[in-house]
């Protein structure tokens, strides 16, 4: 499918790997260019070379910390317009209700609701002057169904939901398209990382502790950073005008809700 997006510019938070770089290849694949940012310099660097000689797009690198006010100004500062925004940031640590400080909660709310919602404050109004913008916000499907030890992450995120679900109607009206992604677990470092929590807590191996995670997805696998950037760039695409501020679950049926 063509999706409509050929030439268009975007500018992918988090890319370097993961999540963030699925988006990022299939957007590419798309014919988009690409403003790729992440924290680490040599693993972004490394991700832009390979994503121009597999895709012949032009692709900018830009590494800084985008949950700091410092590292949104660098990256506003050289981006430039973008049709296209793809929101991320990694999740706050897994933890305890009653070890959770006021400021591990400001922590969470400035990576992953306040960060998003400066982003898209910062580069809808040139999108509402074009006439066209697309908006892909990664969240987790913990906005659908919580998920108790990640509760920084089930609270920052919802937040950011709710903030989009009224914004997302109002710029509607000028062609500027806005939703959330939200995955479960895919085979990416974060789903290393929660593995590697419950080897610890349960003292079992690695291969016991995804079969165990596995068991509870019907879909019974992870998901793929592929396939999660396949559907970013549809929600990106000319074919999704008519999707507004929706949250599409994509974690293999693993969340228990009807709608």
């Amino acid at each position: 499918m063509d999706l409509g997006i050929r030439g268009k510019r975007a500018l992918v938070c988090a890319s370097s790997k993961g999540l963030g770089r699925g988006c990022a290849e299939a957007l590419a694949e798309a014919g988009v260019d690409l403003v790729l940012n992440a924290r680490g310099a040599e693993a972004l660097e490394a991700t832009a070379a390979a994503i121009r000689a597999a895709h012949g797009v032009q692709v900018t690198a830009i590494a800084a910390d985008i949950t700091t006010e410092d590292g949104r100004a660098q990256v506003l500062a050289a981006v430039g317009p973008v049709d296209i925004l793809v929101t991320n940031a990694g999740g706050p640590p897994p933890g305890l209700w009653s070890d959770w400080t006021r400021d591990d909660f400001i922590r969470a709310l400035d990576a992953n609701m306040l960060t998003p919602i400066a982003l898209m404050t910062a580069l809808m109004p040139a999108m509402i002057d074009r006439g066209w913008g697309r908006v892909v916000n990664i969240t987790s499907q913990s906005v659908k169904g919580p998920i108790a030890q990640l509760g920084l992450s089930n609270a920052a995120r919802t937040g950011l939901t709710g903030y989009v679900a009224g914004t997302a109607r109002q710029v509607a009206p000028f062609g500027v398209i806005v939703n959330n992604l939200l995955p479960g677990i895919h085979d990416t470092d974060r789903a290393t990382a929660l593995d590697t929590g419950v080897t610890k807590a349960q003292g079992i191996d690695m291969d016991a502790a995804r079969a165990q995670r596995m068991a509870t997805i019907p879909a019974r696998r992870y998901g793929t950073a592929a396939e999660f950037g396949a559907m970013c760039a549809f929600l990106a695409s000319q074919h999704a005008g008519f999707i507004v501020g929706q949250n599409i679950l994509l974690d293999g049926g693993a969340t228990n809700v009807t709608m």
